[in-house]
């Protein structure tokens, strides 16, 4: 799997041929602002929730693109009024095999509404399970006991877990998500983008270090594998 930052908690995964692309924000974000969103792949674009910061790119993106949009039935209508196709609705504790592995959605707890202040429906976060590996993007969210379902029933590989603190969980509680989760590879995610959210990143890390964790925190643009 190659994994693409393109800043705040946007990730490019390419996993089995496919590009699957999550919670794009990317032009509205000045520390994103090397980054050309008209060539950013997509096959799939994955959206947790419909705050503008997690979906300001996503209409503009799959016009360009005819990638299949992964949402929840409120978004899917909010999308289909703006005339995108090929939407693929889903909600909390859903699961659906597609061609580069599965979907499977689960609880995020968080609040949702759409940039036009309108209903935004249950925010989620996506297990992903694949041939080449599993993992969790977890979207906006609190530390939740929901999250060790997900360690007792899934196989993780590694997770994106928000670390932002004031509008999701911290460093703190994602430590203990990623317990709950049985998962000690970490990438970060909703951090730094606005003044609320800046973190120290070295002490992020060295929390994570002494829990026996890792934490990466990627640099925008830059491209790892898993």
């Amino acid at each position: 799997m190659n994994i693409t930052y393109y800043g705040h908690s946007c990730f490019g995964v390419e996993i089995n041929g496919k590009h699957l692309l999550f919670d794009p924000f990317i032009s509205p974000n000045e520390l994103a602002r090397g980054i050309d969103v008209n060539t950013v792949p997509a096959d799939y674009i994955l959206i947790s929730h419909g705050h503008n910061d997690h979906i300001a790119d996503a209409e503009s993106i799959a016009k360009r693109t005819n990638a299949k949009v992964i949402c929840n039935w409120e978004i899917s209508v909010w999308l289909e009024k703006k005339g995108i196709e090929g939407i693929r609705p889903m909600n909390t504790g859903g699961k659906v095999k597609f061609d580069f592995g599965s979907v499977k959605c689960v609880v995020a707890q968080h609040s949702s509404s759409l940039p036009d202040g309108s209903y935004g429906g249950n925010p989620m976060g996506f297990v992903i399970e694949s041939t080449e590996g599993n993992f969790y993007y977890a979207g906006d969210t609190a530390l939740t006991y929901d999250m060790k379902l997900i360690g007792d029933y899934r196989n993780v590989d590694f997770a994106f877990l928000p670390i932002g603190d004031n509008f999701t969980m911290g460093p703190d509680n994602a430590i203990i998500a990623s317990d709950f989760i049985k998962c000690n590879d970490i990438i970060g995610m909703h951090y730094d983008t606005f003044g609320f959210i800046i973190i120290d990143h070295e002490e992020a890390i060295r929390k994570f270090d002494r829990s026996g964790k890792k934490l990466t925190l990627m640099e925008i643009g830059d491209t790892i594998k898993k």
